[in-house]
């Protein structure tokens, strides 16, 4: 797990580091060094007119597979956790729509992303946010402190989902929503995909199958577990970045073809 963790804060602390210095995105969902509208995970997630006033540095910054404000119903006066916080997006939309009564919370373990995420809410005068250092398997914040969890293409980063869903419990309050976008599989991936540490970072080799997803939320003790499919990968989404990764390009994407897919994941903590 130390490893994958590693890699994963390397990944993104340089992507972080690549949009401060003015370099544009530099790491996404897919496997390539930079990602811009076509990439298959990460293009046309957000509408124009969510993002307008924001510090286009979030939006440089902006490594998810979905959008997770939009559909979260996020209601004025809710406190909001955004798992992976990244460059900040979310964690701003979201403070928007709580607006001045509520609060959004963003919690990240990478340095550089924080000081992104902290230097883009000073841009955009947003006052009911903050951002908090972290790990997702642990997460620094009371039980039933939250009202809504986001997160946008994080958890399957984790190497000890269990973990992150058992947190995601604990902060919740009492009829509290967990509502995420992730990346999902149907059915098993190949081994040489689980086994890459490229695949990984990429958000594929630790994504969970979406029937699994659904028996973990459930036996953290989460109800009306759910998984919808908001964006199914092809073959010829697959296979751009997977030369990257070190595995044989046609082959994976063969096998692949349909069986990667973002999602929106939603449960409920009972009342």
């Amino acid at each position: 797990m130390s490893e994958i963790t590693d890699a994963v804060r390397a990944k993104y602390g340089t992507a972080a580091r690549r949009v401060m210095e003015g370099a544009g995105k530099g790491g996404c969902c897919g496997g390539g060094n930079s990602c811009g509208s076509t990439d298959p995970v990460t293009r046309d997630l957000y509408q124009a007119a969510e993002t307008a006033g924001l510090p286009v540095e979030a939006m440089l910054a902006s490594l998810g597979c979905g959008n997770p404000t939009a559909l979260a119903e996020l209601r004025a006066g809710e406190t909001v956790l955004d798992l992976g916080s990244g460059g900040g997006i979310d964690v701003l939309l979201s403070a928007r729509r709580v607006g001045p009564d509520g609060k959004a919370y963003g919690l990240d373990m990478t340095d550089e992303m924080l000081a992104l995420a902290r230097e883009n809410q000073r841009k955009a005068a947003v006052e009911n946010v903050e951002f908090l250092r972290g790990e997702i398997e642990a997460i620094p914040l009371p039980d039933e402190s939250v009202d809504v969890i986001i997160s946008n293409c994080v958890i399957n980063l984790s190497g000890d989902k269990d973990r992150v869903l058992t947190e995601a419990f604990r902060v919740l309050r009492p009829g509290g929503r967990f509502a995420v976008s992730d990346i999902v599989t149907r059915g098993v991936l190949p081994e040489a995909a689980r086994a890459s540490i490229a695949l990984w970072t990429g958000c594929v080799a630790g994504a969970l199958d979406q029937l699994e997803y659904v028996g973990k939320l459930t036996a953290v003790g989460f109800v009306e577990a759910a998984v919808e499919p908001t964006r199914i990968y092809t073959r010829e989404d697959v296979q751009s970045y997977l030369g990257e990764a070190g595995l044989e390009g046609d082959k994976m994407a063969s096998q692949l073809d349909g069986r990667v897919m973002g999602a929106f994941i939603r449960a409920r903590k009972p009342s």
